[in-house]
This record gives structure tokens, C-alpha cells and sequence, in this order.
């Protein structure tokens, strides 16, 4: 639904085109219409735009894609990589179990990456391409949908255009008719204007001799 109800009837295929004085006459008189703050300024009919309700994180993303920064943090991908063994100990000396410890839970935790990542990987190559081209088939569909509606959307407006030029072509004996009569409506009152000024001027050209003579 528009915004705004409004209808400007014009006459494209019967209207001549306007010189570049007329257009640029026109546009001076628009510019005089318009407040100094048009281009800043949002139109009243346009309702305000929704607040966003961002979380922190999403926040902080646009945020720094607004300025520009670099990409930082994210997933530390060096968890994954499998671990160097600690240094053995010497002889006689007491291995660290601590290090050991933390050497194991990586490994354990690389190991699980790895497995999960080939299942992955597996269930990829046995069902990737179906789901695929399952996907490219429901794209193609509404890609298909919408390339529909664009024909029918251009069918329809060439069909509004076709009858708007054939309506106007109809009537363009009629309008310009009617235009010759304005024409020599508006010449012969100015004619008759033109004629009263000469004959109001007459009179009083009259009566100044008239009274010069009485005065006289």
C-alpha cells in the first residue's frame, strides 16, 4: 500500500518535450518547494525505523565492521593440533605428571576433533552430493518463481503502458482541438483587452480636449 494517495496525470505520448529552459525552470520552481533539510530529512510518512535489540557480541561485531578493524579471536584452532610430548625427565628425576596430564587431555581432545571431523567428512561424501543437488533443485525452483513474477510484473505494466498510449493517441485529434480553441480563446480575449485599453484611451482623450475647449 503506498504511502502516499497521490496521482499526477501527464500525457507522455502526446505532450511534447520540454526544452532545456522549461526543465530547468521546472526544476528551480520544485527546488523552491523544498525545505533545506530534504536530503537529510526523512519524509513524515515514512515510519521510524525499528530500535535493534543486538546482543553484546553482535554489537561489538558491527561495531568493529563500521570501523574497519581487523578480524580478531574467534575459534582457537591450535586446541585441535596434536600436542609435542613433554621433555622425559632425566634419570633419577621425578617426571612432571602434571605436564603429562595436560599432554594426555590434548591429544584426547585432538584425537576426538579428528574422529568427529572424519565421520564428518564420511557422511559428506555419502550424502553431500544428493543434498546438494536437492539444494540447487529447490533453488532453481524459486529462482524459476521469481523470474515468473518479474515477466508477469513487466507483461503487466507493458499492457498499462500499451493501453495508456493508445488512449491518448485516441484522443490526441480531441486534446489538440481543444487546445487551438484555448489558444484563440485566450488571443481573442486579449484582443478585446487590447481593443477596451484603445478605447478607454479614446475617451479620455475626448474628454481632456473637451475640457480644454470648455476651459478655453
Amino acid at each position: 500500500m503506498p504511502l502516499i494517495n497521490e496521482s499526477h496525470d501527464s500525457l507522455p505520448y502526446v505532450d511534447a518535450e520540454p526544452s532545456a529552459v522549461a526543465r530547468q525552470r521546472a526544476q528551480q520552481l520544485i527546488n523552491a518547494e523544498l525545505s533545506a533539510e530534504h536530503a537529510t530529512t526523512i519524509h513524515p510518512s515514512i515510519p521510524p525505523a525499528p530500535e535493534s535489540n543486538f546482543s553484546a557480541l553482535i554489537q561489538q561485531e558491527l561495531e568493529r565492521k563500521a570501523n574497519g578493524a581487523p578480524l580478531t579471536g574467534g575459534i582457537d584452532l591450535t586446541r585441535y593440533e596434536a600436542p609435542e610430548p613433554p621433555t622425559r625427565a632425566a634419570a633419577g628425576e621425578t617426571p612432571n605428571l602434571d605436564e603429562w596430564r595436560q599432554a594426555l587431555q590434548k591429544a584426547y581432545r585432538s584425537s576426538s576433533h579428528l574422529s568427529k571431523r572424519h565421520e564428518n567428512l564420511t557422511l559428506l561424501d555419502e550424502n553431500g552430493k544428493n543434498a546438494w543437488l536437492i539444494g540447487n533443485s529447490q533453488l532453481e525452483y524459486i529462482l524459476h518463481g521469481l523470474e515468473k513474477d518479474l515477466a508477469e510484473t513487466k507483461e503487466a505494466s507493458e499492457e498499462v503502458n500499451k493501453q495508456r498510449k493508445i488512449a491518448q493517441e485516441a484522443r490526441y485529434g480531441e486534446l489538440s482541438s481543444l487546445e487551438d480553441t484555448w489558444k484563440r480563446g485566450v488571443g481573442a480575449i486579449l484582443d478585446v483587452e487590447l481593443a477596451s485599453e484603445g478605447l478607454r484611451m479614446q475617451i479620455l482623450e475626448h474628454r481632456r480636449q473637451a475640457a480644454q475647449q470648455q476651459s478655453s
